[in-house]
């Protein structure tokens, strides 16, 4: 038996075959290459029936099929809505994976990439054992997957753990409403962003990262540059560091977690900050909650969504 985990990205789709214990059989990657509306839902049909043919000729039985998408899932009206993909703000992912595979009995389970990833790292990963666990996803943007009692925390219209809109600064800026005061300071695009508006505050700024064109520079050169010592790039950091830990102690304080995973692009390079991270929230969290839960790192890395994807659809 065998069930097929789809990740979909901004830029890429990853899937993956696995057996009942977790292995994964067979895994693919696809690039998007600027792919939009049906085309990235053919691209996700067509990736399932490409894989469900090769587990059938391993003589494995095709169970279910789980999907991780960037954005929100409805699950009672089995629509997406993914702001980085043109042409899904309400798309029919459901039906449209259903008539491809035309078997009533196959189950298909759809959820977003926050819930999938901490449904992953319970499965496989860092929080194996856990009933109430939070992903904190830092990449492009910011997201947290929330598990409280073994569930995945949905709220009433889906939209649980969209976190990048923490209010954790004062004033509002309008530049906020689109991603939320968190994603836009904080955020892998956020680092830049920063350093950006920084470097124009700064007119006699001459260090590092003023060897790139502002429109060039992203978190990866503002990372370089903190290891080079520039001093802008460290304001930057230790900013990011400040509202990291800001959010992490709302979410301990709000939810009481076993633990807290660290993960997306940010907490590759951005994990070396994990201890400057936990005192700052320390500093602001209910101080029982913080003594208590463990803060770590993605153990399934960018696989997390994929792993979660396919134990959705392994479960009943």
């Amino acid at each position: 038996m065998a069930v097929l985990g789809i990740d979909l990205g901004g830029t890429k789709l990853a899937a993956a075959a696995f057996n009942n214990d977790g292995d994964i059989l067979i895994k693919e990657i696809v690039l998007l290459n600027r792919m939009e509306g049906q085309a990235v839902g053919e691209l996700i049909w067509k990736i399932i029936l490409k894989l469900s043919d090769s587990v059938s000729k391993r003589k494995l039985n095709l169970k279910a099929v789980g999907v991780s998408v960037p954005g929100i899932s409805h699950v009672k009206e089995g629509t997406v809505w993914a702001p980085n993909i043109n042409g899904w703000e309400n798309y029919p992912l459901l039906d449209e994976i259903a008539s491809a595979l035309d078997d009533p009995e196959m189950k298909i389970a759809i959820d977003s990439d926050r819930a999938c990833s901490i449904l992953g790292e319970v499965w496989k990963g860092a929080a194996m054992g856990c009933k109430d666990a939070i992903f904190l996803a830092v990449g492009t943007g910011i997201g947290a997957g929330i598990i409280t009692n073994g569930k995945v925390l949905r709220g009433a219209d889906d939209i649980a753990g969209a976190i990048g809109w923490m209010a954790l600064d004062k004033p509002y800026y309008l530049k906020y409403k689109e991603m939320g005061c968190f994603e836009y300071q904080a955020s892998g695009d956020g680092l830049a962003r920063v350093a950006i508006e920084c470097m124009k505050e700064e007119k006699m700024y001459t260090g590092i990262l003023s060897n790139k064109r502002a429109d060039e520079i992203t978190a990866h050169d503002v990372f370089s540059a903190y290891q080079g010592e520039d001093y802008l790039a460290k304001k930057v950091i230790d900013q990011a560091i400040e509202f990291w830990g800001m959010a992490i102690a709302n979410l301990v304080s709000l939810f009481n977690p076993e633990k807290i995973i660290l993960g997306g692009g940010i907490f590759g390079p951005g994990i070396q900050f994990k201890q400057q991270i936990i005192d700052e929230a320390t500093r602001w969290s209910q101080p029982i909650s913080i003594q208590k839960v463990a803060i770590e790192s993605s153990v399934l890395q960018s696989d997390a969504a994929l792993y979660g994807a396919a134990h959705l659809a392994l479960k009943d």
